[in-house]
Parts: structure tokens; sequence; C-alpha cells
């Protein structure tokens, strides 16, 4: 049964006042959330989208990865939509997700927005998920180079968000791991600043935790403006083990949370 050995660390870095980031991490769910830069209420859209989706995650062990991704996807938007209508302040707020879930044998991707999801395997890494934003629409239809992408002052305009206006539409997809792959999740505080090859380089090695370590340190030491986050997950074949884990950044203060007790009845996933 396929699951994940995990280590996972989320720090504010040294220009933000707060960390809008959040997280989790488990044996059968990894997932980064990224609170909209300069949209109010940051971390409470990514710390009430990553606890969703873990709840929901936890809440039906072995059901459908990807019914199980869109339907938490929908209702992290309903209560963002229930955290604004109670405090109009709030209003604007909105995150990123990328998540990978794992039913043991079958396992799916979704993302909204822009936060990363890596593969490494037999040494080579390969980025998973497909950036929706303004400057990757244009390097896509071939009106930047990636290399002037990410030199761009657009470069941080997302596309898609999960916020309490529109009805998102995340982009699921099915992923075939295998044992031995190690997967990385991460913010863009860490994927603007470092480049491919040097993510591979910090990513590999016998140790998860220092591997998610190096990832966030080394993002922050060569100058990283944002928050900073990086799950890090080994993929392995073992016996079901109960489906608890880690929460990350915002989302381990359930303050940020617009309403922890609710978790949609299955039948509606």
């Amino acid at each position: 049964m396929l699951q994940f050995r995990f280590a996972a660390l989320s720090e504010t870095g040294p220009v933000r006042e707060h960390n809008e980031d959040a997280g989790f991490a488990g044996p059968y769910l990894l997932c980064v959330a990224d609170g909209v830069g300069g949209a109010a209420a940051g971390e409470i859209a990514s710390a009430t989208t990553a606890y969703v989706v873990s709840a929901r995650s936890l809440a039906a062990p072995g059901f459908d990865p990807d019914r199980l991704l869109r339907a938490a996807v929908s209702e992290a938007h309903g209560q963002l939509a229930t955290g604004v209508a109670a405090d109009p302040s709030r209003t604007g707020m909105g995150t990123t997700l990328t998540a990978i879930l794992t039913d043991g044998l079958h396992t799916a991707l979704a993302q909204v927005g822009d936060s990363r999801a890596y593969l490494l395997r037999d040494g080579t890494l390969t980025q998973l998920s497909h950036d929706q934003t303004l400057v990757q629409a244009w390097v896509d239809a071939g009106r930047l180079t990636p290399e002037e992408a990410s030199a761009s002052r657009y470069k941080n305009v997302v596309l898609q968000a999960i916020d309490g206006e529109h009805v998102p539409a995340p982009v699921v997809q099915p992923l075939d791991l295998r044992a031995g792959d190690r997967l990385l999740l991460c913010s863009d505080g860490v994927s603007d600043v470092l480049p491919h090859a040097r993510v591979a380089a910090l990513l590999t090695g016998d140790s998860l935790s220092m591997a998610a370590e190096r990832l966030v340190r080394t993002a922050i030491a060569v100058g990283s403006r944002d928050n900073v986050s990086a799950v890090v997950a080994d993929v392995v074949d073992a016996p079901a083990v109960v489906g608890t884990g880690l929460m990350l950044g915002a989302g381990s203060d359930l303050g940020n949370v617009v309403d922890p007790v609710a978790v949609r009845p299955l039948r509606s996933a």
C-alpha cells in the first residue's frame, strides 16, 4: 500500500510580518496553500483551505482521491465565502493550493494557483504541477522565454485561486507514483529563488528533515522575500497506518480557520 514518509517546514522569512503559508503533511496527504499576497487575511484563506483538505482526507480514508480533492476545494471555497460574509474586512482573501492524495492504490494531484509539486525519481527532478500564472500563460503562448518570465514583474500574478467569490476549477490529474520516489511541495517562496538544478541538489539525500530544512534555509539565504514552506516526502510501500499528520504555518493555529468543526458528510464528495 503506497503511503508517504514525510518532513515539513514553514518559515515566515525575514521580510513578511506573518506567515500566510499553510500546509499539511501526513501518510496519505501532502499539501501547501499560499495566501495570496497583498489580499486581506491571506492566512485565513490558506489555513482554512489546508484544514478542510486535511480534515476531509482524514475523515474518509480510502476514498477516491480525485473526487475527494475536488469536493474539498469546493468546500474550502464555501468556507471562505462564509468567512467573508461574517467579516467583510476579509473580502479579497484567497489562496493557492497544491495537494497530493493517495488511497494506497491510486494517487491524484490537485492544483489551484502556483504552489509547486516536484518528483525526484532516479536522480531526475520533474515538475509535476504547471504554474497558473500570467507569465506562464505567456510562456505557453510563446510570448516569453522561461528566463524572461522568471524576471518579469508580473511573475506572481496568479490566474486561479481559492477565494470566497469565484467558484474554483482545480486541475486534478492522476499520478503514477512508485516506492522510492521523493516528492516536494513548496510555496513560491522556495521556487521563485531556487532554480531547478538547485532544488534537485537540495532535495537529494537520506534525511527528509534535512532536505526540508536545506530547501527553506537556502531559499531564505539567497534572498526570498516571501514566506517559505517545503513539504518533502518519500513514497513507500507499507502496511496501512492511521492517517494523522502535521499542520504547517498558518494552519497550525486553528484561530485562522473559518470553521474548524465543519466537514461536510462523505456523501457530498
